[in-house]
């Protein structure tokens, strides 16, 4: 599973993409996804709204997700 980061979620993590841990258990839905982001990375949890993208579809939180799923991350912006 590879997740792919932008906009200040990008900056919170440190860089494009994260993959899950090797060894843990791969988060069985959306909701769970964004569980872990927060566990790993608690300024994920301060973000007021996240949309989240599996496979190019915006998904809701109860998405299932797979072991080959590209999951996009992208939160909030702001535009003038």
């Amino acid at each position: 599973m590879e997740v792919l980061l932008f906009g200040i979620a990008k900056d919170i993590v440190g860089r494009s993409s994260w993959y899950p841990n090797e060894g843990d258990e791969t988060p069985a839905t959306v909701s769970e996804l964004k569980e872990r982001l927060k566990k790993s990375f608690p300024e994920f949890g301060k973000l007021t709204s996240l949309a989240v993208a599996v496979n190019s579809e915006y998904a809701e939180d109860s998405v299932s997700l797979g072991q080959n799923d590209e999951i996009a991350i992208i939160p909030p912006v702001s535009g003038g």
